[in-house]
């Protein structure tokens, strides 16, 4: 009878990496922390509209329109940090038969927020937000042709606070609310800012007419301002945006709330096709209009009033 001893050494070296095997800890990770970036779009699209007659029983003028609108973004995002930058540029022409060429669309817009988060996990960020508004060319109340009522910087508007900004970059979705935001107007035009345009202070004028003192070309608050966007994908091929903001002044007219909100429709017809409507109220309580006349031709009716813009083109649209 024979007995066989078998003794078996095992060696580690405790020097050796020990590989991580923790998959669900490192998806959190990667999904929390992301790496640092920077996220570019550019988008740029033309909307055509044409309608002509020939022996039309039913009667009707030639017209041709275009509408193009450029969308540039950039767009930084780290650990903590996140720094969104959007320009927005949009110009259009209508031709119509005996009436020349008139302006349909007109709009620069510049935005930028800055944003910092002490955690990672959290979607509030401590926010400096800036928006400039302006357009590029004269606009007049047609046919009147010869007295513009808007021209570039004349308004301008520009925006600058500090908030906190709620981002959630998954579901595209920002709520930024500012308790203490500046709003600067310019009218640059010096005969729009005697006549005291979009809330600055008109001219002062003797008992004859003449001007004792120019009109301001700048108006100054300080008040609040909440605005969000959302963008959310309805469809394989339909997306909607949607744009808004509110803001009331602390000291010369609060509770009087300026609001503009944009909302479009984006219809994906094939890569460089598409569609759109949309749709921009305003309503700024500095921005006065004249609605009615009494039997002198005088001012019966002077104030603040809801304006509205519908768009609605079939075009071309190119992003790289």
């Amino acid at each position: 009878m024979s007995e066989i001893l078998n003794l078996k050494f095992d060696y580690v070296d405790k020097s050796a990496p020990i590989k991580q095997t923790d998959k669900k800890q490192k998806t959190k990770k990667e999904k929390v922390i992301p790496e640092a970036s920077w996220i570019k779009s550019n988008k740029i699209s033309v909307n055509l509209n044409e309608v002509a007659f020939s022996n039309w029983n039913a009667g009707g003028e030639n017209s041709i329109s275009a509408i193009t609108k450029g969308t540039f973004s950039r767009k930084y995002e780290d650990r903590y940090l996140q720094w969104s930058n959007e320009m927005v540029l949009k110009y259009g022409l209508n031709l119509q038969e005996g009436q020349g060429i008139r302006k349909t669309d007109d709009g620069m817009s510049l935005n930028s927020t800055f944003g910092y988060r002490k955690d990672s996990l959290s979607y509030w960020f401590y926010s400096a937000k800036l928006t400039f508004n302006s357009q590029f060319s004269n606009g007049y109340n047609y046919p009147d042709k010869d007295n513009p009522i808007s021209r570039f910087m004349a308004p301008g508007y520009l925006f600058v606070g500090l908030g906190m900004e709620y981002s959630d970059t998954p579901e595209k979705l920002t709520v930024y609310i500012s308790p203490g935001t500046f709003k600067a107007t310019f009218v640059l035009d010096q005969d729009l800012a005697n006549n005291g345009s979009f809330g600055v202070t008109g001219a002062r004028y003797d008992s004859s007419g003449n001007i004792i003192e120019e009109g301001k070309k700048y108006f100054g608050e300080f008040g609040i301002l909440v605005s969000g966007t959302w963008k959310k994908k309805l469809y394989d091929n339909m997306a909607m945006n949607n744009s808004i903001s509110f803001y009331t002044d602390y000291i010369n007219s609060f509770g009087n709330i300026d609001i503009d909100w944009e909302m479009s429709v984006d219809l994906t017809v094939n890569k460089f096709v598409k569609a759109n409507i949309g749709t921009h109220i305003k309503y700024d309580d500095d921005v006065k209009f004249v609605s009615a006349e009494d039997e002198n031709g005088n001012d019966a009716s002077y104030g603040a009033r809801m304006q509205l813009k519908q768009l609605l083109g079939v075009g071309l649209s190119y992003s790289f």
